[in-house]
């Protein structure tokens, strides 16, 4: 269908990096490299979908002509990107063969006709819910990293959300370490519901969310769509039951222990230089007022690194995987936290003054 219309490459360029993240480079569906153009009295609004996920936008244009097409995301961009003009001239004729025009430039690239292009999904019956966009993106921040890569345990590749009791518990697992936040947040009546959002959706949501402004969230049994700022994100769940996680977290510990966050990671950064890539472990040695970290690898050196702290327990040392440490500890901005341990079999609980923690198994001592 032809459509023409006129559009700032400022513009433009920031619609088509908003949706461009979910086009897939091998797709064995070619409409699926593309990027639905949509021009009506509103604007244009740019669609892109890998199937599972879906982003939409909506961009100021004057439009001439109103219709739709699709055209090769991978080649777009770039175009709008380099083009020295200020302003594009697009004009899409009923081959869907898309002219454009930006000062001295002009471009012709060959599209696909928009019936093709899958249907965005709808919220017809959902359970609605609004919050901040910087509560949740923060939220999936400091979850996202526990999440499993393992296939074969396909409901913890991705974030479990929990909207009950007037609360957002968001909880993210591998097996070998769990990561929990809770926010306060009014769930309407009806609304209740708890849900595992993929790991695709999550990292869009975390590329796009912004410091302020609220997202509307609408949630049907197989489909989650989130509306922000002029786009909208919208998803499949993962089916499957998530493992009940509150009985993984320990109830009691021995010893709590505060730390300086930067401190800490920093120490365990410089000892992982030597840990090998085999056992991938540094051992924690807690003795009066001191903390030893050590990564011994026999064919290759070792590491030590010594920090004050108030500790006044008896001696305990408990070995952990230095990158699992230190990925909470990168992505939370409290400057105190503290950890909280039993023995060197029993896990870990990294704590902060704030509903948030982050349970980790131990390594062997060898």
């Amino acid at each position: 269908m032809a459509i023409k219309f006129k559009v700032s490459k400022e513009k433009l360029l920031d619609g088509l990096q908003r949706v461009q993240n979910v086009v897939s480079t091998r797709t064995t569906l070619p409409i699926l490299s593309n990027v639905l153009v949509q021009a009506s009295n509103d604007g244009i609004r740019l669609t892109t979908t890998d199937l599972d996920v879906a982003v939409r936008c909506t961009v100021e244009a004057e439009v001439n002509k109103a219709g739709a097409t699709t055209l090769p995301a991978r080649k777009l961009l770039p175009i709008v990107k380099e083009v020295p003009g200020a302003e594009l001239e697009v004009d899409v004729d009923d081959r869907n063969a898309a002219s454009i025009r930006s000062g001295s430039s002009f471009y012709k690239i060959m599209g696909l006709p928009e019936d093709e292009f899958p249907r965005f999904p709808q919220a017809d019956g959902a359970k609605k819910l609004k919050m901040e966009q910087a509560a949740l993106r923060n939220d999936l921040k400091l979850t996202a990293y526990a999440v499993s890569n393992d296939e074969t345990r396909y409901v913890l590749n991705g974030v479990f959300l929990s909207f009950k009791g007037a609360k957002l518990t968001v909880v993210a697992t591998d097996g070998r370490r769990l990561a929990l936040v809770e926010n306060d947040l009014e769930v309407p009546k009806g609304s209740e519901t708890e849900l595992i959002l993929p790991t695709k959706a999550v990292n869009e949501l975390q590329r796009l969310l912004a410091d302020k402004g609220e997202i509307a969230i609408a949630i049907t049994d197989n489909q989650i769509i989130f509306t922000f700022d002029g786009t909208t994100v919208a998803s499949k769940l993962i089916e499957g039951a998530f493992p009940n996680f509150r009985q993984v977290i320990p109830t009691e510990t021995k010893e709590r222990i505060p730390l300086e966050r930067e401190q800490l990671l920093g120490a365990l950064h410089r000892a992982s230089l030597l840990a090998n890539e085999k056992s991938q472990s540094v051992k924690l040695c807690f003795t009066k007022n001191q903390l030893t970290i050590t990564a011994l690898t026999p064919e290759v050196g070792e590491a030590k690194e010594t920090l004050a702290v108030n500790y006044r327990g008896k001696d305990l040392t408990v070995a952990f995987n230095p990158q699992y440490l230190m990925d909470p500890l990168r992505n939370l901005d409290a400057d105190e936290v503290f950890l909280e341990l039993t023995d060197e079999l029993s896990p870990g609980v990294l704590k902060i003054n704030a509903p948030f923690l982050y349970v980790l198994m131990p390594m062997r001592l060898n």
